[in-house]
């Protein structure tokens, strides 16, 4: 039993090791207000919960939100309820939700099952960083969409107050979390077989 709990805990510390260093390498950085598209550093987290289950899963997502939180949150020149929603909904909610992404790691499809919750999970990551925007970056919407152009311009002759709000933390969230999701999403499919293997070996 003991050498169990020592085989899961050594597994979580390595794979959440790797979430962490492919969060910072390589990565693909073009927002000014953060943002990036990473190479899969969702899926270990996703992978723990898939093959350990939700709780293991969730522990290890809140350790890499703390992780996410000490190298990239400042929180500088914001007002309390602006720092409170970001230190959230930016990293705290935004990374913990990961550790949903063993919600159907009871199918019988190992593929589809890691798929739909690498899907979930990204997702989730994803509103959590669009209610941030919307409530603490808001104020950038008008800067975002005027710096885009005619495409921008029109969207700004089209709407304004909460919907232009909406729109500018959906297109820049989107613009680093769509392909996240995406490519997170394709290699789940792909390793789904081996991942199986670990759980399979792991409920032994």
């Amino acid at each position: 039993m003991q050498n169990k709990k020592l085989r899961v805990l050594v597994t979580c510390a390595l794979l959440l090791a790797i979430s962490a260093v492919l969060a910072v390498y390589p990565k693909f950085k073009f927002l000014p207000n953060g943002g990036s598209i990473t190479f899969c550093s969702m899926l270990p987290i996703i992978v723990i919960s898939y093959v350990y289950g939700l709780k293991q899963g969730l522990l290890s997502a809140f350790a890499f939100s703390l992780i996410q939180l000490i190298t990239g949150f400042s929180g500088s020149g914001l007002g309390p309820v602006a720092f409170v929603v970001e230190l959230l909904f930016d990293y705290l909610v935004a990374f913990t939700v990961l550790g949903l992404g063993g919600l159907f790691r009871n199918g019988n499809n190992p593929k589809k099952d890691l798929a739909l919750g690498a899907l979930v999970a990204t997702f989730l990551r994803f509103l959590s960083h669009l209610i941030s925007g919307i409530v603490v970056w808001g104020e950038y919407a008008g800067w975002f969409f005027e710096n885009m152009g005619a495409f921008g311009q029109s969207i700004m002759d089209k709407f304004d107050g909460g919907m232009l709000v909406f729109l500018y933390s959906f297109i820049y969230n989107g613009s680093y979390m769509i392909p996240e999701i995406i490519i997170t999403t394709i290699v789940a499919v792909l390793i789904a077989p081996f991942v199986r293997n670990l759980r399979d070996k792991a409920e032994e």
